[in-house]
């Protein structure tokens, strides 16, 4: 799986790499946890195959949850059951995205001293993990929750988050820990051709590869 994640690398070299329009202030972020906005990328359709870097909730909320609530769950969606998976099977079809990232970290199952590790690129690449994104919007004017936890009754705006695609370890994770994120190739993350037009404002990224990069 994938419950801790690092982006460090300057906003101006992620633009470079992805080919986003916008030109955002990111400071350095060193342990990137579920329910915290985090930049993604995702495609327009409107101009044509435009790059947008935004910040969604990391947790997938489904747009038919009651709440927010559930999105804490849905930090991680593996590669093998996207299409069985109600929550992720439309989101596969239509909203996939990038989750740009400088390597995540895992902890070994069994450890006691609970030491985590730090997994990126040898060459110190950032690397663009699968995404699948979807927009919740309160039922009834509500926002979901409040503080406490429970049903506030208020109105709030629609909420975008995005849960990251996993699949299982390569030979040199394997024996850490038996899932890993999916790792988009280089190539196929800066590609710029257009997939088919799809729902809301975005188009979807390139598709999940059957094996990680």
């Amino acid at each position: 799986m994938c419950g801790r994640f690092l982006l460090t690398t300057p906003a101006e070299a992620l633009r470079q790499a992805f080919g986003f329009v916008e030109q955002p202030n990111l400071a350095p972020r060193y342990n990137i946890a579920p329910t915290q906005d985090v930049p993604v990328i995702r495609q327009r359709k409107n101009p044509p195959g435009e790059r947008t870097l935004q910040m969604l909730r990391w947790g997938l909320v489904p747009s038919w949850a009651e709440s927010l609530a559930g999105g804490a769950k849905m930090i991680n969606a593996r590669a093998e059951t996207l299409t069985a998976k109600s929550a992720f099977r439309d989101a596969f079809a239509r909203r996939r995205c990038l989750v740009p990232a400088d390597g995540f970290y895992e902890w070994q199952p069994g450890d006691k001293a609970k030491q985590p590790y730090l997994i990126a690129a040898r060459d110190g690449a950032v690397l663009a993990f699968a995404g699948l994104w979807e927009r919740w919007t309160p039922r009834g004017g509500s926002d979901g929750i409040n503080a406490g936890g429970q049903q506030s009754g208020e109105a709030g705006p629609s909420v975008d988050s995005f849960t990251i695609v996993t699949t299982a370890a390569n030979a040199c994770l394997a024996p850490l820990h038996h899932r890993m994120p999916v790792i988009v190739a280089e190539t196929v993350a800066q590609a710029k051709d257009a997939a088919e037009l799809v729902a809301v404002d975005y188009e979807p990224l390139p598709a999940v590869p059957e094996t990680p990069a």
